[in-house]
């Protein structure tokens, strides 16, 4: 997640100070990403030694604004411009899991499945709700379809998450009843029959 350009973003539309901008990036996202404030004002401390924006003043509680520079709308127009680049994928911490739990002995990997497919399907449970709750009231503005969009997103993450749960569980169903994948130990398996991985990957 860029806080940076988010704060970018909300400065784009004027000056703001730093428990402002944290309030207003929470209602655009519905607290999906909580911010502390001292996240908000050690990003905008950088952006402001990267020339992106300055401070401007006070308001009338004397707070301190910032403001967003060329710099930082140059560096704003870019991020929208730029896709997200998807070919180093964060570290996801269910995938790793469950990764490490086949073949971790003593570790049952389909219990770990169904208990993880228990909680996803209830979140896109709730997900659905907040939504359901959300198009009873028309949208009133720019934050409160802003909010709706990130929910949508958290909807299909939690479908395509609980869909490739039902895929891991047939995969290991299918692994399980191939008398191939049953050798104990690779090391001691012949050498002249090494392909046992190379088949396992050509059989879906």
């Amino acid at each position: 997640m860029s806080i940076r350009h988010g704060l970018l973003a909300l400065l784009g539309r004027g000056p703001r100070y730093g428990s402002q901008l944290r309030t207003e990036f929470e209602n655009r996202t519905g607290s999906t990403w909580p911010l502390n404030v001292g996240q908000v004002y050690t990003t905008l401390g950088r952006l402001e030694r990267d020339g992106m924006v300055e401070q401007g003043g006070t308001d009338d509680a004397g707070h301190a604004l910032y403001t967003i520079t060329d710099g930082g709308r140059a560096e704003l127009t870019s991020w929208f411009r730029t896709p997200v680049d998807r070919a180093n994928p964060p570290r996801d911490e269910l995938a790793i899991k469950l990764a490490m739990a086949v073949g971790t002995p003593g570790i049952d990997i389909r219990e770990v499945i169904q208990s993880q497919r228990r909680h996803t399907v209830k979140a896109m449970q709730d997900y659905t709700r907040l939504k359901a709750r959300a198009l009873g009231a028309e949208p009133a503005d720019r934050d409160e379809v802003a909010w709706l969009l990130v929910l949508e997103q958290l909807i299909f993450q939690t479908e395509a998450e609980a869909r490739w749960l039902d895929h891991c569980e047939s995969r290991l169903v299918r692994l399980t009843l191939m008398p191939e994948t049953r050798a104990a130990d690779p090391v001691s398996e012949p050498a002249a029959e090494p392909a046992t991985g190379t088949t396992r990957r050509t059989r879906d």
